[in-house]
């Protein structure tokens, strides 16, 4: 959602510095979330941007969108309706500890920052001087949302941290799959 709002302000021009505009664009702007098989499909406005939001641009400017204390209470209202049936999982930086803080089941998923601008080059197949400057990108937005004063990146203290750093992306799935059914009583 919040990648959403970042290309939305990136495609209105819209400073990441300016909370009430970046609150008006939240507020008329029309976020989807839509499971599919592969994942979710998100649509802004009407249309699918879930290729575009992943790209470094949107990635950093959803960092800096997300430290205004207004924006995240908005969001979060957002994603607690989204929620409020049950039965789903979310991901993000701080479902566990502000947006869903009573949830059944809390998976804080880490790794040491080496491997993960490791996984991220990897996942978008840069190298060189790119892959420096997107390292770096994810470097700050790791200390910008750790030092955050609303819901800074922590693990909920009730949250089953799993270091992902020496596991594959199969042996994390199980690790989760797991835990879920035990939770279930399975």
């Amino acid at each position: 959602m919040y990648r959403a709002l970042a290309l939305k302000a990136i495609e209105k021009d819209a400073s990441f510095d300016d909370e009430a505009a970046l609150l008006k664009l939240a507020q008329n702007a029309r976020i989807q979330l839509e499971p599919t098989l592969g994942g979710n499909r998100t649509l802004l406005d009407g249309r699918d941007v879930s290729s575009r939001i992943r790209e470094r641009d949107v990635s950093e400017g959803a960092s800096r969108a997300s430290v205004h204390p207004l924006v995240r209470e908005w969001m979060v209202a957002r994603q607690r309706e989204m929620g409020a049936g049950g039965g789903v999982v979310m991901e993000g930086r701080d479902i566990g500890t502000e947006v869903f803080p009573e949830a059944d089941l809390k998976i804080f998923l880490d790794a040491d920052p080496v491997v993960r601008e490791q996984r991220r080059m990897a996942q978008q197949k840069i190298k060189g001087d790119v892959a420096e400057n997107v390292a770096a990108d994810l470097r700050e937005r790791d200390r910008r949302d750790r030092t955050r004063a609303a819901s800074p990146l922590v693990a909920a203290r009730d949250a089953v941290v799993i270091n992902s750093s020496a596991m594959s992306e199969d042996e994390v799935l199980a690790r989760i799959e797991g835990l879920v059914s035990k939770k279930l009583g399975r």
